[in-house]
């Protein structure tokens, strides 16, 4: 059977506007690959990311690369040869592996060899902002197991603290998005220690992160930015003690579940996260967070809706995906 592809962008309004330091948005924009073969569908969403040079125009570009390829039956470890990780190859990979399980009449985590999928816990995401208006919005989810709050100013003790005392029951993880600075990081990771904070994300900028071998590190910091697939792992050692994996980065699922064993051969900490997308692009993320210290798969709850069937949220509680959404 011949493999026909269909690219589509979506947009998705944001409930308010989602902020981290490097700006705003108010919608999600995705790009949804639809695998046909016969009677059998697959589809695989990504979001490009302008920091990692990707926009609309070129992921649907890269994407559109592998056409005649599909069409000639190439696999998913065909299209790594193809084309580079990224956007681009996260949806083609997924619909791969979701076409695949249609023609098999099983789901891909019995493809992959996983137990039946269990419900996680995510967290869930306060955005940038002054401090005042930060604790308002963790008071508010205060009642929550773990809080993601985006940093990553020059004076984010004062948030830091504000956030901390607003929720105080809950587990708070700080992203700064390569935010701080050599001169900044040792005064503000002392303050997140105080505030017992659980882990920190990316506070310098990758390639810039060398300083991270030479410091204390009083709370746990994980590579994002800086992590993108499994032959970066190695040069982490030291400066990080868990890594985020996000399909978006890595390419798709095969080379999560691959970054997964190596980064836990190397001893590293897990955290499985996400881009502002649609429940479509985090199920294929569920199966690799089913081996994660901490889950940030909560960007549906970021949009105003979400597609449908799409994953079931109860307070922080996600559940797997149904076959009719993916896999």
């Amino acid at each position: 059977m011949t493999v026909n592809m269909e690219i589509t962008v979506e947009r998705w309004p944001i409930a308010g506007t989602f902020t981290i330091s490097r700006g705003s948005k108010t919608e999600a924009a995705v790009v949804v690959c639809t695998l046909r073969d016969g009677p059998y569908t697959g589809r695989g969403e990504c979001v490009p990311y302008a920091r990692y040079g990707e926009s609309l125009d070129s992921v649907c570009a890269e994407i559109e690369k592998l056409r005649s390829a599909l069409a000639a039956g190439a696999t998913r470890a065909d299209i790594a040869g193809l084309i580079g990780a990224g956007a681009a190859r996260n949806a083609v990979d997924c619909a791969l592996w979701d076409l695949e399980a249609r023609r098999a009449g099983r789901r891909v985590a019995d493809l992959v060899g996983l137990p039946p999928l269990k419900a996680l816990t995510t967290a869930v995401t306060v955005s940038f902002g002054d401090a005042q208006t930060m604790a308002a919005s963790a008071r508010a989810l205060s009642g929550r197991p773990v809080i993601k709050v985006k940093v990553g100013g020059e004076d984010d003790e004062e948030r830091i603290w504000a956030v901390a005392q607003a929720a105080p029951d809950s587990r708070i993880i700080l992203d700064a998005n390569e935010g701080w600075t050599d001169e900044n990081i040792v005064r503000h990771m002392l303050a997140a220690a105080k505030a017992g904070v659980v882990l920190i994300e990316q506070p310098l900028p990758a390639g810039k992160d060398g300083i991270l071998s030479a410091i204390p590190h009083p709370v746990p910091l994980c590579a994002d930015e800086s992590a993108h697939g499994t032959d970066d792992l190695h040069t982490l050692l030291g400066r990080y003690d868990s890594i985020n994996i996000k399909l978006d980065k890595t390419g798709g699922l095969t080379e999560a579940l691959r970054m997964q064993k190596r980064a836990r051969e190397l001893g590293f900490g897990i955290m499985v996260g996400c881009m502002v997308g649609t429940s479509l692009a985090m199920a294929p993320a569920m199966l690799v967070a089913q081996d994660a210290d901490f889950v940030d798969l909560d960007g549906p709850l970021i949009l105003k809706e979400d597609r449908q069937p799409g994953l079931v949220f109860e307070g922080s509680h996600v559940s797997p995906p149904q076959s009719e959404l993916w896999g």
